[in-house]
């Protein structure tokens, strides 16, 4: 049956964006278009993981979005956080290492929605990248997510927190929304079959971009989602043996 499930999954959701592609192009055509359109795209995905696979979502602290433009600062287990803070966020674009818009058609559609791009290997420029396109992004009323820990993490381990979303936040002055889930216990990294269940997300807090320097703004951050995350691991098939342990820090080549 969970085999079945998934092989439907990725039928409709191939036959889906093969219809929804001459949409995508057309939305091409009109200011902010593209946005609306992979946002679309990325709820149908959604449903069709709820509803075909049954894998479901409890959501936790959405009344702590604020109304205006933030950086979601989100825990990376999976790809099903990309598809999700789209349904629980206002219009947003990612950050993402510019390597990746070399890539045919994702790549490609990364840079259309306006994805700010930064180059990791070199911390001023990325700074400066960060800077001027975020700038951009918040005159327009864009949100930005940050994965902070830079790639998906297994369920049960932390990543090292980089400090870009809190150097962002202060920059820009742009309050830090921190997210934690559960997805990876559902969804392992780099595999095709997604399990049902259900993941729960918790929305923190802001906290104010002005509340303390960026180390100290990454710190808490850190803290605060590592903190949900003992709380909510435990309840999927993936989930790490002995979630009691304190979260340790994941080695570089393990991720």
């Amino acid at each position: 049956m969970l085999l079945l499930r998934n092989l439907a999954y990725w039928l409709l959701m191939a036959v889906f964006t093969l219809l929804f592609f001459p949409i995508v192009l057309l939305s091409l055509l009109v200011p902010m278009g593209i946005n609306k359109t992979t946002t679309a795209w990325a709820l149908v995905l959604l449903w069709l993981l709820e509803h075909v696979v049954g894998l479901k979502y409890r959501v936790e602290g959405a009344e702590n979005i604020p109304a205006g433009p933030a950086i979601i600062c989100c825990k990376h287990q999976s790809g099903w956080e990309t598809l999700a803070t789209q349904k629980f966020f206002p219009q947003q674009v990612f950050v993402a290492k510019r390597e990746l818009f070399k890539i045919p058609f994702f790549g490609w559609g990364l840079k259309l929605t306006r994805t700010i791009g930064i180059d990791r290997g070199n911390p001023q420029k990325a700074t400066q990248q960060m800077l001027e396109q975020g700038s951009q992004r918040k005159a327009e009323g864009l949100w930005i997510t940050v994965f902070p820990e830079g790639t998906r993490i297994k369920p049960g381990y932390r990543g090292r927190y980089k400090s870009g979303a809190a150097r962002m936040a202060t920059l820009l002055e742009m309050d830090l929304v921190p997210v934690a889930h559960n997805s990876g216990e559902f969804w392992p990294k780099n595999s095709f079959l997604k399990y049902p269940g259900t993941v729960t997300v918790v929305i923190g807090a802001p906290i104010a971009h002005n509340s303390g320097s960026i180390d100290e703004l990454t710190e808490q951050c850190e803290a605060w989602i590592e903190a949900r995350q003992a709380e909510i691991q435990g309840q999927g098939p993936f989930a790490p043996k002995n979630p009691t342990v304190p979260t340790p820090r994941i080695a570089a080549r393990e991720r």
